[in-house]
């Protein structure tokens, strides 16, 4: 049995120490892979939901094992591990100045400034908004597991309850760049980012599926996170419109759609507000869309 969607929708896991916090963070390889030259995905979306993984690239990991040993012999770190540090400080930094600049190089460049990078460095970034966002989405998820991890808040609560609470807590983590957010997507629906995006979002509602307690390996493996896939993007919609205070509109929204979730009849439904929110998101109306939600 799998842990975590990372160990469900991917090969393998790896640790990236980022030097602004002061823990391990379990960053799946399915998000941003950060390199010298370009970020890139290598998460396999066909997985089967009872496939695991079996590693048998020994010649791989002998060499990564040389590697470090050697790295410890000369007592300094590898140049690229550097450089990728480096990288990762820089995006972590310019999530602050999102507000004022948007998911632009703007913020990346104050960001490398205020800790002590080159603005060099946001030329190493070809999708250099993606890249930005992509790395708040895979650090929002990380944030997410580790709430599930340390917290026993989900243990009294049924499924359905902690769906909406996991996903609420996850939207709220969007609640500082709520203005800024329509660019995001935007970025995300842009046809070089969709795969990247696609395969966070979907890690993301298998994660919380696997939270609620889902064991499911059959087609309603796939069914269910289809469901929670329209349940998330509808609401996070709703949510750029919303104008209660904290957002309160937006959770009664949310708690509705799970209810509906949960009621077998409402599944053609629910696959219908996916469809249509993936639409929003390529550039329809967000007010059109939301009156059409409630005219249901």
């Amino acid at each position: 049995m799998y842990r975590t969607a990372a160990n469900r929708l991917l090969h393998h896991a790896s640790l990236i120490k980022i030097s602004a916090g002061s823990h391990l963070r379990r960053l799946p390889i399915l998000g941003t892979v950060i390199t010298s030259s370009r970020f890139s995905t290598t998460a396999d979306l066909q997985t089967s939901p009872n496939q695991t993984f079996h590693p048998s690239d020994s010649s791989t990991s002998s060499s990564s094992s040389s590697t470090a040993g050697d790295d410890s012999r000369h007592g300094s770190k590898n140049p690229r591990a550097e450089y990728e540090e480096e990288q990762a400080r820089v995006l972590q930094a310019s999530l602050r100045h999102v507000i004022k600049f948007g998911w632009s190089e703007e913020a990346m460049i104050t960001g490398a400034k205020e800790v002590g990078v080159s603005p060099s460095i946001v030329g190493s970034f070809p999708r250099k908004e993606a890249a930005l966002v992509e790395f708040f989405m895979d650090d929002c998820l990380q944030r997410l597991i580790h709430r599930i991890d340390s917290g026993e808040e989900l243990q009294q609560l049924i499924p359905s309850q902690r769906i909406s609470k996991l996903v609420r807590v996850r939207l709220e983590m969007q609640a500082p760049h709520i203005s800024k957010w329509p660019q995001a997507l935007s970025i995300q629906a842009h046809p070089m980012n969709v795969p990247t995006s696609f395969k966070q979002r979907a890690m993301l509602v298998n994660e919380i599926w696997h939270a609620a307690g889902d064991e499911a390996s059959d087609i309603d493996w796939y069914v269910k996170r289809t469901f929670l896939g329209g349940i998330y993007s509808t609401t996070e919609i709703y949510m750029l419109t919303d104008r209660s205070p904290e957002f309160r509109d937006t959770w009664l929204f949310l708690d509705d759609r799970v209810k509906d979730a949960f009621d077998l009849k409402k599944t053609i439904q629910e696959a219908t507000y996916l469809a249509e929110a993936v639409g929003a998101g390529m550039g329809s109306s967000l007010q059109g869309f939301v009156g059409k939600v409630f005219q249901r």
